[in-house]
């Protein structure tokens, strides 16, 4: 949830190209991998960076966000190019009355055909996250960090218990970040329904979830640089983890009295130790 002054049109967009650039400098978006959004409940005049004006059918009715806006990144773009040009890589799409379909409006810069094909989970889970918490800003990224999705094809790390009490134990700081631990779910085809449903169910209890064999979605009500932050956590996490695997699994990590001993000092509930 954000407090007034709200940001500007123009503060977003640029924070959702550091947030591009970033994952791209972690390798975390090979070529037009990843996508992301950001949904706001505040007032905003699109046609002053983005003139164009269509009708778009949204993948599902979200009657109560009837007003809300979302910038999206278009399908095919590069994250890492977005700061470059943010209006070529993005559009932004209000909500009409009723919650059906919406006003998708782009820039005479606009390099995409249509937004992401990911957005039908976008959408789900920014509308099940403020139906929940009435919050007023919700941000979404979907990425594709090479160790964790290398670790996501590993059996062992199918399980989610077996995965976090092995990713969180290599920093204090991954336990503080994310309590509620890294969410998974099995392989489902991107842009399908069952992928759509997962990422609701799990991102519900956690702030990141794993796409098994593909990436990863992370969120934020706070901004999305945040959610980038949490992709990066769980990378480092699956960084150690790997490194360890390739010297023979020598470190022990944290133990679970050491992690419960950090989460005391700093107030942390978690279920994972």
């Amino acid at each position: 949830m954000l407090t007034p002054p709200f940001p500007e049109l123009d503060d977003l967009l640029h924070m959702m190209g550091e947030a591009g650039r970033h994952l791209a400098e972690i390798e975390a978006s090979e070529g037009a991998a990843g996508n992301i959004s950001v949904c706001l409940r505040w007032p905003v005049e699109p046609r002053s960076r983005f003139p164009l004006v269509q009708t778009f059918p949204l993948p599902q009715a979200v009657p109560e966000l009837a007003g809300a806006a979302f910038l999206v990144t278009g399908s095919g773009r590069r994250l890492r190019e977005i700061i470059d040009i943010p209006t070529a890589n993005i559009a932004c799409i209000v909500v009409d009355p009723g919650g059906e379909t919406a006003s998708l409006y782009t820039s005479y810069h606009r390099r995409f055909q249509q937004v992401t094909s990911e957005f039908n989970s976008h959408l789900a889970v920014h509308y099940d996250q403020i139906l929940a918490t009435d919050t007023n800003f919700h941000a979404i990224i979907h990425a594709q960090p090479m160790h964790i999705t290398y670790l996501s094809h590993v059996p062992r790390y199918q399980d989610e218990h077996y995965l976090n009490t092995h990713l969180l134990r290599w920093q204090p700081e991954t336990i503080v970040n994310l309590p509620e631990g890294i969410g998974f779910i099995p392989f489902a085809v991107p842009g399908s329904t069952e992928l759509m449903s997962g990422n609701v169910a799990a991102l519900r209890r956690c702030r990141i979830v794993i796409w098994a064999k593909h990436g990863v979605m992370a969120r934020s009500d706070i901004s999305v640089k945040r959610a980038a932050d949490r992709v990066e956590y769980a990378e480092t996490a699956a960084k150690y983890e790997y490194l360890n695997l390739r010297v023979g699994e020598i470190g022990t990590g944290l133990t679970p009295d050491e992690v419960r001993a950090i989460c005391a000092t700093f107030d942390i509930q978690q279920e994972i130790f």
